[in-house]
Formats: C-alpha cells, sequence, structure tokens
C-alpha cells in the first residue's frame, strides 16, 4: 500500500514539475519544444522521454512519403507462385508480411502473413495451395497521408501494413505501424534496418539513408564527391558543422547539392540522416 502511494505521489510530483515547465503558454510549436528541452536541460524530463515527447509532435508534420520502404526494396509474392516458391521467398528475406502481387498487371491484390504458412508446412504438401485461400485484404494509402492520421488507422483497423501509391495509382512502397511508432520511440530493430556492417542505405535513386558515424571517404566514394576532412572525419560531423549546433531531429541542412535532414539525434550527438540528392536545374548546370 506504501508503495502504491509513493507512486502516485511520484507521478503527481511529475505533473506538477512538467506543469510549472508549462506555466509560460507557448505561443507556437517551437516554443513549447523549447520549453520541454529546458525542462530536460533542469532535470524535469529524462532525455528519452522529451524524445518521445518530440517524436509525438513530428509525426503531425510528417507524412507517409518520408518513413515508407521504397517499391524497389520490398518482396512481393506473385499471386501464381507455388508453396515451394513462396516458401522459398519468405525464409530468404525473413519479413512477416509480405504483399501478393498479379504478375499481369503488377498491382498488390492482398497480403500475406508469414505465419498463415505454418498449417502448410505443416501438412507436408498434403493441403492444397491457393494464395487467395490466406492472404488478407490489402489497406492502399496515398504517399501524402500524415502520419498521426495513418497511425489512427493502424489502431482502428487493427492492420500492421499499407500499401502506398502514388498519384496514378501505382505501388510507391510499403508503411507499417512500426515505422510510425519509431518516430515517436525511436529505432527498433528490424527487418528493414541497415545491416550492422552497412552505413549507407539506397531509397531510391535521390534519397538515402545514412548514419551519421559515416566516414566522410567512404561518403565520397559511394557518392564521387570530394568532401574534405576539416577537422571532422564522419558525415555527422559535417552535418552538425553545418548548422553551427547540435541539431534536433527534423531540422534539415544544404550541403553542397545535398540535403540533409536529422531522422534521429540527442542533445549529443546526431545519429541518422536521411539525404535528398537536389537535382539541378538547367539553368545551375
Amino acid at each position: 500500500m506504501n508503495e502504491e502511494k509513493a507512486e502516485t505521489s511520484e507521478k503527481r510530483t511529475w505533473l506538477e514539475r512538467l506543469g510549472q515547465a508549462l506555466m509560460g503558454e507557448p505561443k507556437d510549436r517551437d516554443e513549447l519544444v523549447s520549453l520541454m528541452r529546458d525542462a530536460e536541460k533542469r532535470e524535469l524530463l529524462g532525455p528519452d522521454a522529451l524524445a518521445m515527447i518530440e517524436g509525438v509532435l513530428q509525426v503531425s508534420e510528417l507524412q507517409v512519403r518520408n518513413i515508407m520502404i521504397p517499391r524497389s526494396q520490398i518482396v512481393f509474392i506473385p499471386r501464381d507462385a507455388t508453396i515451394e516458391e513462396t516458401f522459398s521467398l519468405v525464409t530468404d528475406s525473413a519479413h512477416s508480411r509480405f504483399p501478393v502481387q498479379d504478375p499481369e498487371t503488377s498491382q498488390v491484390v492482398g497480403i500475406l502473413l508469414a505465419k498463415d504458412l505454418l498449417s502448410y508446412a505443416l501438412s507436408k504438401g498434403k493441403k492444397k495451395w491457393d494464395v487467395k485461400d490466406v492472404m488478407r485484404t490489402t489497406i492502399f494509402v496515398p504517399e501524402s497521408k500524415r502520419l498521426n492520421v495513418m497511425l489512427h488507422e493502424f489502431r482502428a483497423t487493427r492492420n500492421h501494413m499499407a500499401v502506398v501509391v502514388d498519384e496514378y495509382g501505382s505501388v510507391a512502397g510499403l508503411v507499417t505501424i512500426e515505422d510510425v511508432l519509431e518516430q515517436i520511440v525511436g529505432e527498433i530493430e528490424d527487418e528493414h534496418d541497415f545491416e550492422e556492417e552497412a552505413f549507407i542505405l539506397k531509397r531510391n535513386e535521390l534519397e538515402y539513408n545514412i548514419k551519421a558515424l559515416t566516414d566522410i571517404d567512404d561518403f565520397n566514394d559511394y557518392f564521387k564527391t570530394s568532401f574534405e576532412k576539416n577537422n571532422v572525419d564522419t558525415v555527422g560531423g559535417l552535418v552538425v558543422t553545418s548548422f553551427g549546433h547540435v541539431p534536433a531531429r527534423g531540422e534539415k541542412t544544404e550541403i553542397d547539392g545535398f540535403l540533409f535532414e536529422v531522422l534521429r539525434a540527442d542533445n549529443r550527438r546526431v545519429h541518422l540522416l536521411h539525404m535528398t540528392i537536389i537535382e539541378k536545374t538547367e539553368d545551375e548546370q
């Protein structure tokens, strides 16, 4: 009983302290974030709590296109695939959900869950296979959908994956509930994250995710650039130098035709960057 009272008292104290931090009545989002960061410096908030609060604020500004898994990285299950071919694709990729694609139209016609294959594995070929018997309904969403709306729909429909389509109705990528939650709670290790030894992840021809610890020489080799190591050795150091301060998640800076956006950072250093190659116009070339 005493422990319960102590825990209640601690929660009340935390809320009171948070309320005091907000007494300044912030006029806009930036002012609110500034107050939160000040509260973290005065140890009213922990760094993890601050990061999650900032993440919650940011999901209302980000769109599905900002975090989706691009089409080039999707593992499709052909609608006419045999059970052997399906098992091979599932085991090789180690994903848990797969879009089922019509080979003739290239359209996604359903979602296959790896767990739904268990009964076929146990039947040892005795059970008739047709992917249409096990695939689930597909949810299609536009690239422009806001992440807070996407999270609400995931919770309301109890789905964990949606197929992202462009303005012409073609598949542009995938988004999962985990992708959205990562914007709030930080990195969750899964099958779409970098391999341990990888530092640069290509999302499409113009967009890349880059670990801040990527060596500048490796960056130069990959993108055929010539950035010099002037007091910094990593891409993260290059970006921090451009900002002139340790940036927070969501901040952007342009460096010689590359737009860097901070995806993950704490109050000490940058962890992960999203980079977009800025295409030059004819006048600039």
